[in-house]
């Protein structure tokens, strides 16, 4: 009888480390989590079949804890902080987290990176991601570090910008990178390489890229999203004025996401994020099926959405509520909006300082646009 393996997940209660954990259990690991706050991993589908460690990760004794008798360890945390020193801790915690790792004998760490151009300057936080993965190499536990794109799921950050892009806006008005390749991967993929890498020879400690089948641009992913879940392509012209802080504020305002885990996104899809070499898909085979096609992960992740909610009409409320949040400094929007809406947001973002807050100029300006515009859009996005 094979005996039981243990492997540790930190970051268990976010989304992609929620899948890794269910795919353990299904797998038959036991299944031991690293969690700050204990209440809410026991309010996870899986919260009664996991040993649960109440500790932070940047505290060397909960990480000792958490590493006891771990077989394999899932290092499944990422700042989307954009305070200063935030990549010094994310190397310290990493650098923390392998030597507690070693002393605890585990055999292997495995680790979500991102997919990176070689020899191009990158953003903070990718960069930030591309050390911690050299940092958990050189512990001296043999390390694996998936390196993905935008991971397709109902529950991913980088799939909900898109759906509520897509969806928010009928037109639009983009940055020259929107056309820079991208390679997604749906959930169910990331989930069993991120697993499957438990089992790789003890020698491998290096990096792989991990894809789905298919690349494409940014401003593709959006329009092939439309065609999925029912709705028209988007047009759209580029601007080479539009910064990525830019978009990012003014996405703050019109979808539920904030500002500060918008910019994260874009600054890593601001370059090529494309797979190179596909080692691992040799090494420990693809998912039953193969590799899930782009627009089928994009169906399966949008059935609990409902395109024509997102589209539905901006309202006067809605309106005032643009305004608002540019009057307190504070976008106040997390309610669906359209076109009245995304054209004020611009007015206002045009003007925006880097802290994401619009000078008063803008707001007059806002709020004579949302008036005109929202007394007389009726636009939606159902196909009709």
């Amino acid at each position: 009888m094979t005996e039981t393996r243990t492997g540790l997940v930190t970051g268990a209660t976010g989304y992609v480390g929620g899948l890794v954990v269910k795919k353990l259990l299904d797998d038959g690991w036991r299944v031991k989590i690293l969690a700050r706050d204990e209440d809410k991993a026991l309010g996870k589908t899986w919260g009664d079949e996991v040993e649960i460690v109440e500790g932070d990760a940047s505290e060397r004794a909960d990480v000792a804890a958490a590493l006891e008798g771990a077989d394999c360890a899932w290092y499944l945390l990422h700042s989307m902080g954009d305070g200063a020193g935030f990549a010094q801790e994310e190397a310290d915690m990493a650098r923390q987290f392998g030597e507690e790792a070693k002393r605890a004998g585990v055999g292997r760490i495995v680790y979500l990176g991102g997919l990176h151009p070689q020899g191009e300057e990158m953003s903070e936080h990718l960069a930030s991601r591309v050390r911690v993965g050299k940092i958990l190499m050189d512990s001296g536990v043999p390390t694996a570090v998936l390196q993905a794109g935008v991971v397709i799921g109902d529950g991913s950050l980088s799939f909900q910008l898109l759906r509520h892009v897509t969806e928010r806006v009928p037109a639009f008005i983009a940055p020259n990178w929107i056309t820079n390749k991208i390679t997604p991967i749906g959930a169910r993929d990331i989930a069993f390489y991120l697993v499957a890498a438990a089992d790789l020879p003890a020698e491998m400690n290096r990096t792989f890229d991990v894809g789905g089948p298919d690349s494409m641009p940014y401003v593709e992913m959006m329009q092939r999203y439309a065609e999925a879940v029912g709705l028209h392509r988007r047009p759209y012209v580029t601007a080479p004025i539009m910064t990525r802080k830019l978009a990012a504020w003014g996405l703050g305002v019109l979808t539920p996401l904030a500002y500060k885990q918008i910019l994260p996104i874009f600054e890593s899809v601001s370059v090529d994020t494309v797979v190179k070499e596909r080692d691992l898909e040799a090494l420990v085979g693809t998912p039953e099926g193969g590799n899930q096609k782009f627009d089928d992960a994009v169906r399966e992740a949008a059935k609990s959405t409902d395109p024509g909610w997102y589209g539905a009409t901006a309202t006067p409320l809605h309106a005032a509520a643009v305004v608002a949040g540019a009057l307190s400094g504070r976008p106040l929007v997390q309610v669906p909006v359209n076109l009245a809406a995304a054209v004020a947001g611009t007015i206002v973002a045009g003007n925006a300082r880097e802290d994401g807050r619009s000078p008063w100029p803008a707001v007059a300006a806002a709020a004579t646009v949302v008036a005109a515009a929202s007394a007389i859009s009726r636009v939606t996005s159902r196909r009709r």
